[in-house]
C-alpha cells in the first residue's frame, strides 16, 4: 500500500493501461492523461502507474515528449522536428501530387494488412468528420481517418513519409483554403461518401478498389483546390474570408 493509501498493484496497472491504449478513449494526438489522472482512474498509486508506463516504453507502445507529456506509438524520429521547414518549401498543389502517389498505396496495403478493430474506428471517424460543425473539428478527424489508414498499411517507413504530408494539417492557411473548398463546392457529402467507399474496400479485402476509390477522393479535393486557388485570384481576401462564415 501506498503512502497515499492507494494499492501498489503495478501488473493490474499495466493491464489498464494496455486496455486504454487499445481503446478509442485517447487524444487525437494519442496523448495519454496524466499519472495523477491515471492513478484516479484507475485506482492504484502513482507509483504503480510509473511502472507500468515504464514497461509500456521499453516495448515501443507509448514515448515521453518532455513538458509535453506521454503518447501512445512509437516516438517520431529525430528529424520529424525539422519537418517545418520542409514544408515552408512546398505548397498545397505539390502536396496533392504526393498524396496522390502515396496514399493510394496506403489504401492498398491497408485492405491486405488492417484489423478489423482498425476498420471499425474507420468507420467511426468517418462519422466523426461528417458530424463535425467547424473546421478545425474536420481537419482533426479527417486527418485521424487517414493517418489510421496509412498505420494500418503495415509499413513503419511509409507511416513516417505519411507523417510528413500530414504535418501541413496544422498550417492554418491549409485549413482555411480546404474549408472554402468544401463550402464552394459543397463537397462535404461527396467527401462522406467517398470516405465510406475507401473503408468498404478495405473491409473486402480488396486492394485495387481500395487504391482506387482514395485515388478518386484524393483528385476531388485537387480539383476543389484548384479551383479555390484559381477563385482566390480573381476575388480579393475579404470576400473569400466571407465565405467562410
Amino acid at each position: 500500500m501506498a503512502a497515499n493509501g492507494l494499492p501498489e498493484n503495478s501488473t493490474y496497472a499495466l493491464e489498464k493501461l494496455r486496455g486504454l491504449l487499445g481503446s478509442d478513449n485517447l487524444e487525437s494526438d494519442g496523448k495519454l492523461p496524466t499519472e495523477r489522472s491515471l492513478s484516479d482512474m484507475f485506482g492504484v498509486s502513482r507509483r504503480a502507474i510509473r511502472r507500468a508506463l515504464e514497461v509500456l516504453e521499453a516495448e515501443g507502445r507509448i514515448w515521453r515528449r518532455q513538458g509535453s507529456g506521454t503518447y501512445a506509438g512509437q516516438r517520431p524520429d529525430d528529424w520529424s522536428q525539422h519537418v517545418g521547414s520542409l514544408i515552408a518549401g512546398t505548397n498545397l498543389m505539390e502536396i496533392m501530387e504526393v498524396r496522390l502517389r502515396i496514399e493510394p498505396q496506403l489504401a492498398q496495403l491497408a485492405a491486405m494488412r488492417a484489423k478489423s478493430d482498425d476498420i471499425d474506428r474507420m468507420y467511426e471517424l468517418t462519422k466523426k468528420i461528417f458530424a463535425s460543425g467547424d473546421a478545425d473539428s474536420r481537419e482533426l478527424w479527417d486527418g485521424a481517418l487517414h493517418r489510421l489508414i496509412a498505420q494500418s498499411a503495415g509499413n513503419q517507413f511509409f507511416l513516417t513519409i505519411f507523417d510528413v504530408i500530414n504535418h501541413v494539417r496544422q498550417d492554418e492557411a491549409w485549413q482555411t483554403i480546404r474549408e472554402l473548398a468544401r463550402n464552394t463546392n459543397r463537397t462535404r457529402p461527396v467527401t462522406y461518401a467517398q470516405h465510406v467507399a475507401i473503408i468498404d474496400a478495405i473491409a473486402a479485402r480488396n486492394p485495387m478498389g481500395a487504391a482506387e476509390a482514395m485515388r478518386q477522393h484524393l483528385l476531388v479535393l485537387q480539383e476543389s483546390l484548384i479551383r479555390v486557388t484559381s477563385l482566390d485570384a480573381q476575388y480579393p481576401e475579404k470576400e473569400l474570408a466571407g465565405e467562410l462564415k
